[in-house]
């Protein structure tokens, strides 16, 4: 194990660029006490130069968001011949796409809230469906552009319309479900528990809940109905191999059980690069699962192949 390079791809140049280094550095050092020889890469778009000059034995992907989990940098990857840690091509470049995404998960029965795909101008000038409902950049993370529109908002978010928009022209209009914010991940053919994330600020789940220290507090494990907890698990494990994923990954969910709810328990998205955050959901589910920081890093470099 000593003699095994891991190069630690990191950065890059994505809207999600800070919370890359948020995670490719923890697991640098992760993987530095596990015994590896580390190189970090802050990645920029001569990565293929570097790497064919560097040739590690594995790359751990800790890039996020476009050219680093959309199956870009995984087809760079792929042609140099260097295993790699993740997701595949075919499904990072699925699981990327919301709509994409939801359209597998359909076939497979996984239970989804009603959506469509507006263009923000549109999005901006009337109403994309009966409010409340959440518009969300496609293929964005991080809930980088999310907004959520409430039933008393008598015209869509005019932030919209800003020149400093920078999250895309095709976003995804879907149906609020109110109620409990959860998630679960999967680590090869294994799904691990299932947390409620509860933030501790007046919005939903955005960047400073995800990331802030004290954004929010994660329930683990959550406090579900057995059967509930249950088909969270079964529906996230679904969802990672009806899109092809590979290593690990995490999919998120809503269940309204608010006193005059529906009970509708719904898949949202799959993160096939899960933050590795000091902050971050996996990192607890693994350890409540008995997986150390170190062992869940050592891992995914045992796991990562070619041709995923």
């Amino acid at each position: 194990m000593a003699e095994k390079h891991v190069a630690v791809l990191m950065g890059g140049w994505s809207s999600e660029r800070e919370v890359s280094l948020s995670s490719g550095n923890p697991c640098a050092d992760g993987l530095e006490r596990a015994g590896y020889r580390v190189t970090r890469l802050d990645v920029t778009r001569n990565l293929a130069t570097v790497l064919s000059e560097l040739r590690p034995d594995v790359a751990f992907n800790a890039l996020h968001g476009p050219f680093g989990e959309d199956g870009k940098i995984q087809g760079v990857l792929e042609v140099l011949g260097i295993p790699y840690t993740h997701s595949g091509v075919l499904a990072s470049a699925l699981a990327m796409d919301k709509a994409l995404a939801k359209r597998v998960a359909k076939t497979a029965g996984i239970p989804l809230a009603d959506s469509k795909i507006v263009h923000r101008e549109e999005a901006a000038r009337r109403h994309a469906m009966k409010p409340p409902y959440v518009l969300k950049p496609v293929a964005e993370g991080s809930s980088f552009g999310v907004l959520i529109v409430r039933e008393d908002m008598a015209q869509p978010p005019q932030e919209l319309y800003s020149p400093d928009w920078k999250y895309g022209d095709l976003l995804m209009a879907e149906r609020y479900v109110a109620g409990r914010e959860l998630t679960c991940a999967v680590m090869g053919d294994v799904a691990l528990g299932v947390t409620e994330i509860l933030p501790t600020g007046p919005t939903f789940y955005d960047f400073d809940a995800k990331y802030r220290p004290g954004g929010s507090r994660h329930e683990i494990p959550a406090k579900l109905k057995p059967n509930i907890y249950q088909k969270i698990q079964t529906l996230a494990l679904k969802a990672h191999q009806v899109l092809g994923c590979r290593g690990v990954s995490r999919s998120d969910f809503r269940f309204d059980d608010t006193p005059m709810g529906t009970g509708e328990l719904v898949w949202l998205e799959i993160n096939t690069q899960p933050g590795m955050t000091p902050t971050s959901l996996v990192p607890e589910l693994a350890a409540h699962a008995g997986h150390s920081f170190e062992e869940l890093v050592r891992w995914m470099v045992e796991d990562a192949s070619c041709n995923r």
